[in-house]
């Protein structure tokens, strides 16, 4: 068994009881549940399933969520790197399933990093509506950023701010928002072991004055009717039901929603606060001596008040005579012309998501699809473009298998032989999927494979 703080123990055996607690405690000595979740964005859970190099077993509570094996190590298959899933602890994918996010919907991840529930937020969105995702740590807002990227998602904005700068910013302007707050990690205890290190009693009320503050911001943020999540990795309840009952102390107009719990999933524990008020059973609590997953809280609120208004102001698009160079690469490489907000930062050029709010006064990391780089008399494709597009949008493409080791070679930034007569910008494709881009000339494809992805290649 991990060797967990006496404090922690104690608090956790007067909380549930010796023998709940007996269960909970000897979960420790299990292995940690490993999971992916297919990205619909750009491929259905049967492209894995039906794979012999697999081993995936569904996650109840998670329509595109499968546990995997130790032995399948998808991150090592080329699949990743397409952006085909995304490895994520498998009870977190019960966050944004309960964000329940539509098309054309305005969401905020207000805490974001490193990207899993805003990369599942944006597969629900299929490419509609507007996504921002944040993260306050410039280093964990680039991780963000680059999984945004390898999943395709074209409808987002990254952004490096405080809550209260946004609030500022975006008053009664989100349909949902996500506050999954940083917390005293208490969940994932089991998943990473270096929790434990951090965790004091201390800690977690320090979590806890930073999450109602992080609430307050995001209160300010939503639409009226408008959809807030809470969710924590903690069993704390000074994080989970009694931060709930205190926020809704704070803000009568907002109802807590009952969240459907079943394959193991329980509800809030009222017990374990000052009011007792039996509402907050309507929040949801994984435990990982109930289903196969590590620990999570769940609270879904909706605010009937009003919200303060805000002054719509868009994005503007570059002017066409500035698109001159990407026009004519465009012509040469995509079998479709791109339509849209163009927008340029310096010399790199973006394709902003429609209706995209002007962001000119925030620290933007990414903004829709970096299209590439306007250099001199031409125009350079970045890496987002392909990971954006199925194969069939490019006119050039150079297919790659599984059962051959071209693929290794490429993520790896080798150049790559060439049979047919190939000229140009070429998307090189796994099984139909883009990975990357080439440059074909005299017989061979040169490698523009992100140089700082390749070191995360398959060594």
């Amino acid at each position: 068994m991990l060797s967990l703080p006496e404090a922690f123990k104690n608090k956790l055996t007067e909380l549930m009881g010796q023998d709940e607690a007996g269960a909970f405690f000897e979960t420790y000595n299990h292995h940690k549940a490993l999971g992916l979740r297919v990205n619909n964005l750009k491929a259905d859970s049967d492209l894995l399933t039906t794979r012999p190099e697999f081993h995936l077993e569904p996650v109840p509570f998670c329509s595109t969520g499968f546990y995997y094996d130790n032995a399948d190590m998808p991150g090592k298959h080329p699949f990743h790197q397409a952006g085909l899933y995304y490895i994520q602890e498998p009870s977190a994918m019960f966050v944004a399933e309960t964000v329940d996010a539509q098309r054309g919907d305005r969401v905020l991840d207000l805490c974001a990093a490193p990207g899993g529930k805003s990369t599942q937020i944006a597969a629900s969105l299929n490419g509609s509506g507007l996504l921002v995702s944040n993260e306050i740590f410039p280093k964990r807002a680039k991780a963000l950023s680059e999984n945004i990227e390898r999943m395709g998602i074209s409808n987002a904005l990254v952004t490096n701010e405080t809550p209260e700068r946004l609030a500022n910013y975006f008053p009664g302007y989100f349909d949902k928002i996500l506050v999954d707050a940083p917390c005293s990690g208490e969940g994932m205890f089991r998943k990473d072991p270096e929790a434990i290190e951090y965790w004091s009693p201390e800690h977690v009320r320090e979590c806890a004055r930073l999450q109602a503050q992080i609430l307050e911001q995001a209160y300010l943020m939503l639409k009226s009717e408008g959809i807030l999540v809470y969710s924590t990795c903690t069993f704390s309840p000074e994080e989970d039901e009694r931060m709930i009952e205190s926020f809704l102390e704070k803000h009568p107009d907002l109802e807590l929603l009952p969240i459907e719990k079943k394959f193991g999933i329980e509800k809030g524990r009222p017990e374990w606060t000052e009011s007792n008020d039996p509402e907050l059973s309507k929040t949801a609590r994984l435990w990982p001596h109930r289903l196969h997953g590590e620990g999570h809280f769940v609270a879904k609120l909706c605010k009937h008040g009003e919200a303060p208004s805000h002054k719509e102001k868009f994005a503007n698009s570059a002017k066409e005579t500035m698109l001159k160079d990407f026009r004519q690469f465009e012509k040469q490489t995509l079998r479709e012309k791109l339509n849209g907000i163009f927008f340029y930062a310096g010399s790199q050029l973006f394709l902003l998501p429609d209706g995209c709010p002007d962001f000119s006064k925030l620290k933007v990391v990414r903004a829709g699809i970096h299209l590439g780089e306007q250099k001199k008399n031409r125009f350079e494709p970045n890496h987002a473009l392909a990971l954006a597009l199925p194969a069939e949008a490019f006119q050039n493409t150079l297919p790659l298998h599984i059962d051959d080791n071209q693929w290794e070679r490429y993520l790896h930034g080798e150049t790559l032989p060439l049979e047919s007569g190939l000229k140009g910008w070429t998307a090189v494709t796994i099984e139909g999927f883009p990975l990357g881009w080439g440059k074909a000339a005299g017989g061979i494809l040169k490698n523009f494979y992100p140089k700082g992805l390749r070191r995360r290649g398959l060594n």
